[in-house]
C-alpha cells in the first residue's frame, strides 16, 4: 500500500504539496498523490546522514555487505508488484523490467562482495627507516568514505539508476550514507524500494539516517540538496542542462563538492570498409534494433554512424530503411520526454544536408517513431546542431569521402560514453590508426558490437570525457564507481593502538602494498 510520504531518516512525513504520478501509456493520473518534500524536510535528511556517517561510514566490512545484500533480497521480495508499478509509471515492457530489476539487485550483491574484498581501501604501508637522512616516518595510507551523497534518480531506469541503482550501491559500499531525490516520474516505485532499504535499515541494526528518499517535481529540491553543508558530493543521470545545473551549485558552495554526473552522448559508431562490404545488410538491420531498443532511450543508443561513401555504403542506408519498416512506434518515458523528441526531430529534419532514410511505424498518443537521416561530412561539420543529442530513437548516418575524412569528424567530437568499431582483420591497420582517437573520445571502445547494453563488472567504465559525463576519470557502472565517493588519508607515526585495524602490521586479510610490494 503506498502513502506518497517522504522518508526522512526513517520516519514518513507529509509534505509542503502533492503531486500524482501518470501511467505513462494513456497520460491518466495514479493513485495516490505524492507529497512534496519542503526545505525542512531536505535539511533533516541530510542533518540525519551527516549524525549516522560516522557509525555507518566505519561499520566492519562484513556488516556493510550484509545490510547491501539485505537491501537486494528485499528488492527481491516485493515481486510483481514492484514490476507492475513500474510499468505503469514507465512504459517499460515487463521483461525489461524484470531484467532491471535482476540487475539492481546484482550490482547490490556485486558490491557486496567488492566491499568484502578489501582491495577498494588501496591500503598501503611504507614502513620507518631512522637510517635515512633525513629519517623516513612511518606512513599508512587507506581510503575513507567521503561522507553523505545526494543521489538523483534517472527517468529511463525506474530501478538501475535510480532509489537503489548503480550510484546509491556504490555510495553505501564505500560507505556513504544516501540521500536519494526521486524521479517524479516514478514515485511509488520509488516509495516501494525506498520501503525496501528502509526495512534493510532497521533489520541491520543501522542508524536511520543511513538513506532518506524526498520526493518533488521543482529544480528548488534538487538545489536545496546539492547546496546542504552535509552533502559531500553528487551522483546524477540525466539531462546535460540538469547536470551542468547541479555543477553550478556545487562549484558555488562555501565548500564545493564533486558532482558526478552522466548527461550526454552520441556515441558514435565506426563501419569499416571491409566490413561493410562482407555485411552491409546485416549490420544494416541490427543498428535499426540498437538504435529503436527501448524506444531509443539509452545513454548509449547509437546517435552516429560514419562511413566511407560507395556502394556498400548504399547498400547499409537501403537495408536501414526497409528494417525501419518493421519498428513499431513505442511509448516513452513521459509526455515531456516525448515532446522533445519529436521537438528535437523535426529541428533535426530542417537542417541543411540532412536526408531522411526511413521511419518506424506511426503511433498515437506518446510514441517514439524511430527515424534516421543520411548527411554528407561536410555539411555535418559546417553544423553543430547534427551533433546535438536526440534522446529517443534517431540517428545519423554521416558519408565520409575517406577514413582520412571520418578520422577528421571523430577527432572534432565532444566526449562520449561510446566509440564502436566494426571491422574484419583487413580493416586492423586502419583500424589501429583511428583507435587513439576513440580513447581519447570515450570511455569504452567497442569492437563488433552496438553500444546498448551496459553489463555491470569490475572492468566496465561507464563514462567518459565532458560532456558524456562531468569527470571522465569516473565511472558510474561496476565496481570501479565506488572510487567516485572515497578519498585517501594517510597516517604518520600513528601508534599502533589508534592505527585503523585494516592498517596494523598484524593485519593480513586483504590485499596491502607494504614497502612497495603487494603482499596478501
Amino acid at each position: 500500500m503506498l502513502h506518497g510520504k517522504n522518508l526522512i531518516a526513517g520516519d514518513w512525513r507529509t509534505g509542503t504539496g502533492e503531486f500524482r504520478a501518470h501511467d505513462a501509456a494513456s497520460g491518466n493520473t495514479i493513485e495516490p498523490s505524492f507529497q512534496e518534500a519542503s526545505a525542512k524536510d531536505v535539511a533533516d535528511a541530510c542533518a540525519a546522514a551527516a549524525e549516522a556517517q560516522r557509525v555507518f561510514g566505519n561499520l566492519p566490512r562484513k556488516d556493510r555487505a550484509a545490510f547491501l545484500r539485505s537491501i537486494a533480497d528485499k528488492i527481491d521480495a516485493l515481486g510483481s508488484e514492484l514490476t507492475e508499478r513500474a510499468m505503469s509509471e514507465s512504459g517499460l515492457p515487463e521483461a525489461r523490467l524484470n531484467g532491471e530489476r535482476g540487475r539492481t539487485v546484482g550490482q547490490l550483491r556485486l558490491f557486496a562482495a567488492e566491499v568484502e574484498n578489501g582491495a577498494w581501501q588501496a591500503l598501503r604501508i611504507d614502513h620507518a627507516d631512522p637510517s635515512k637522512t633525513p629519517p623516513k616516518p612511518d606512513l599508512r595510507l587507506r581510503k575513507i568514505p567521503l561522507g553523505p551523497v545526494a543521489v538523483f534518480g534517472a527517468s529511463n531506469f525506474p530501478l538501475a539508476f535510480s532509489v537503489a541503482g548503480g550510484d546509491t550501491a556504490s555510495a553505501l559500499a564505500a560507505g556513504c550514507c544516501v540521500v536519494v531525490k526521486g524521479h517524479p516520474a516514478h514515485p511509488g516505485t520509488s516509495e516501494m524500494v525506498a520501503t525496501a532499504i528502509a526495512e534493510a535499515v532497521a533489520e541491520c541494526g543501522l542508524p536511520a539516517g543511513v538513506f532518506s528518499l524526498l520526493n518533488g517535481t521543482g529544480y528548488g529540491l534538487g538545489e536545496a540538496l546539492v547546496k546542504d553543508p552535509r552533502i559531500a558530493a553528487v551522483g546524477f543521470t540525466g539531462s546535460r542542462a540538469g547536470g551542468l545545473a547541479l555543477l553550478e551549485y556545487a562549484a558555488a558552495r562555501a565548500v564545493p563538492i564533486p558532482v558526478y554526473a552522466e548527461m550526454s552522448s552520441i556515441n558514435p559508431v565506426v563501419l569499416m570498409p571491409a566490413r561493410m562490404e562482407s555485411a552491409a545488410e546485416e549490420l544494416a538491420k541490427a543498428y535499426v534494433g540498437s538504435l529503436s531498443l527501448g524506444a531509443g532511450q539509452f545513454c548509449t543508443n547509437p546517435g552516429i554512424v560514419l562511413a566511407v561513401a560507395g556502394g556498400a555504403l548504399e547498400r547499409f542506408v537501403a537495408a536501414a530503411a526497409d528494417a525501419l519498416t518493421q519498428v513499431p512506434a513505442q511509448t516513452m518515458l513521459t509526455s515531456s520526454i516525448h515532446g522533445a523528441y519529436d521537438k528535437g526531430v523535426q529541428t533535426l529534419s530542417q537542417q541543411a544536408g540532412a536526408q531522411l532514410v526511413g521511419e518506424g511505424a506511426e503511433g498515437s498518443g506518446p510514441c517514439g517513431r524511430a527515424v534516421v537521416y543520411t548527411v554528407s561530412a561536410e555539411a555535418f561539420r559546417k553544423n553543430p546542431a547534427f551533433e546535438q543529442e536526440v534522446f529517443g530513437p534517431s540517428s545519423i548516418i554521416v558519408s565520409c569521402a575517406s577514413l582520412a575524412e571520418l578520422a577528421e569528424i571523430l577527432e572534432a567530437m565532444e566526449g562520449q560514453l561510446t566509440t564502436t568499431l566494426h571491422m574484419e582483420p583487413a580493416d586492423y591497420p586502419e583500424a589501429a590508426k583511428l583507435l587513439p582517437i576513440l580513447e581519447e573520445r570515450s570511455g569504452r571502445v567497442i569492437a563488433n558490437a552496438w553500444p546498448t547494453g551496459v553489463d555491470v563488472t569490475h572492468a566496465m567504465v561507464h563514462g567518459g570525457p565532458f560532456p558524456a559525463t562531468s569527470d571522465g576519470r569516473s565511472t558510474s557502472v561496476g565496481t570501479l564507481a565506488i572510487d567516485r565517493f572515497l578519498r585517501p588519508v594517510s597516517y604518520q607515526d600513528m601508534p599502533e593502538a589508534l592505527l585503523p585495524d585494516s592498517l596494523s602490521d598484524e593485519s593480513a586479510s586483504v590485499l596491502r602494498r607494504i614497502d612497495g610490494t603487494f603482499v596478501v
